[in-house]
């Protein structure tokens, strides 16, 4: 984020360098040994259990529970990576609340599930802290794969195919691998660095080469790719942010939400980040949220988070709703911007009340506006730069269940493809199946 002609509202150091490193500790620190037993301990093992099918990678979490409960985290670990290889960063970020937890039949009967999440983590940093990656590679094939895209989708898939004795060139376009992972969650949920750890840590697998400064249409092509490779994965998310398409939107402090989290989460200093005094987010999803809390623990006096339809339709989880307004973050629904005013710089935000009762949203003529010295956009995003050849529903690569693109040879998965929800767990499975049916095409081509 430019830090060239701040406003006086937009400005760096709102908190000293210590309050700052407490506002973004670990939100949720690792249960130690004891703590884990108590909550393996409230698992009913479930036959048939509901938090298997609520997760989108299918991890046997009955099975991972009683290998903690019976002192044997690394077992629990493998079973968990053996499903989804980003087991570690799926604990810290994924909304369980509303995927294993919220299936949870303690849930159902107490309103408090088994920790799902917290054991998860607890497992697989407990192997990951160990250095040695537990899987190996299956003899060499011959084969070469190209995946576009080191984010969550990307790297599930080419660890996948290393496992299967495939080589693998994963292209990324940015500097450091992770995607999402890396450049698109709140510092808080993730801290220490792990993301890159992590990453590190699955590429010690083997056969999986990283070249970065390569974007699709640009540097590479879909057609050189499938010239070179016998196989291609696209997995490169969402680079477009969508726009307001309200009068002033082009105000300066006007930005995308996802480039302000980018910048946070690459930060060495925290007190060189500019933030606003009036804080205004426009979105109802895990981004908005994710922007509008650190806003606050940057020192924000006044955040708010505009949303189009009634709370209960936020695509962010009810949990990441509460901790929003526990940090201090006021959400406002059924509200939308109209227009966005100020001298070159933005300073006020008018927005007029909606009515989603009929089910279609109706802008009423109700106005109101708020002060905001700094808006973020967290509206959705959208595929840029995709060749003409793949077709597309809803903006999207057109996929079916396993990743199949329209093109032979070309799969792809996460947030760039069919049916992709910004969730790093549905990434990783998308990723994981695709990889296993292109093991299938290759040996049925060889």
């Amino acid at each position: 984020m430019s830090q060239a002609r701040l406003s006086p509202g937009v400005v760096p150091g709102r908190l000293t360098p210590d309050a700052l490193a407490a506002n973004f500790t670990d939100v949720a620190p690792p249960l130690d040994r004891h703590e884990a037993q108590v909550a393996a301990d409230r698992c009913y093992f479930c036959h048939d259990a509901p938090c298997i099918t609520a997760c989108p990678t299918g991890i046997d979490i009955p099975l991972f529970i009683r290998q903690i409960g019976t002192g044997t985290p690394d077992a629990a670990a493998m079973t968990i990576l053996g499903a989804n290889i980003f087991g570690g960063m799926c604990a810290r970020v994924c909304p369980t609340e509303n995927l294993c937890e919220g299936a949870c039949v303690r849930e159902a009967a107490e309103g408090r599930p088994v920790e799902i999440g917290a054991l998860q983590r607890y497992a697989t940093d407990h192997l990951m802290a160990k250095g040695a990656h537990p899987f190996t590679r299956a003899a060499p094939t011959g084969h070469r794969v190209a995946v576009v895209g080191a984010g969550p989708a990307g790297l599930a898939c080419a660890h996948r195919l290393a496992m299967k004795g495939i080589d693998v060139t994963v292209f990324e376009a940015r500097p450091k691998p992770g995607g999402l992972n890396e450049y698109g969650i709140a510092s808080y949920k993730a801290v220490d660095g792990f993301a890159q750890a992590e990453v590190e840590w699955l590429l010690k697998i083997g056969g999986i080469e990283l070249r970065h400064g390569h974007r699709l249409g640009a540097e590479i092509t879909l057609e050189e790719l499938r010239a070179d490779y016998d196989a291609v994965f696209l997995g490169m998310g969402l680079s477009g942010v969508n726009a307001l398409g309200a009068p002033g939107e082009e105000r300066m402090h006007v930005l995308d939400a996802v480039d302000f989290i980018r910048d946070l989460r690459q930060a060495s200093d925290l007190t060189a980040l500019p933030v606003g005094r009036d804080v205004v987010v426009i979105g109802g999803g895990m981004t908005a949220v994710d922007a509008a809390v650190q806003a606050r623990l940057l020192g924000a006096e006044n955040v708010t988070i505009l949303y189009r339809r009634g709370q209960e339709r936020m695509a962010a989880s009810r949990h990441e709703q509460e901790h929003a307004t526990a940090s201090g973050v006021r959400i406002i629904c059924n509200a939308v911007p109209v227009a966005l005013h100020g001298n070159g710089t933005v300073a006020q935000i008018e927005c007029a009340y909606t009515d989603d009762s009929s089910g279609a949203l109706v802008v009423t003529d109700q106005r109101f506006r708020l002060p905001a010295d700094q808006v973020f956009r967290a509206i959705g995003q959208r595929l840029d730069g995709t060749p003409d050849e793949l077709r597309l529903t809803g903006g999207k690569i057109d996929v079916d269940a396993v990743g199949r693109s329209s093109i032979p040879g070309v799969w792809a998965g996460g947030d760039c493809a069919l049916g992709g929800d910004d969730l790093t767990v549905t990434a990783v499975a998308e990723g994981r199946d695709a990889a296993e049916d292109i093991v299938e095409y290759l040996g049925a081509r060889t």
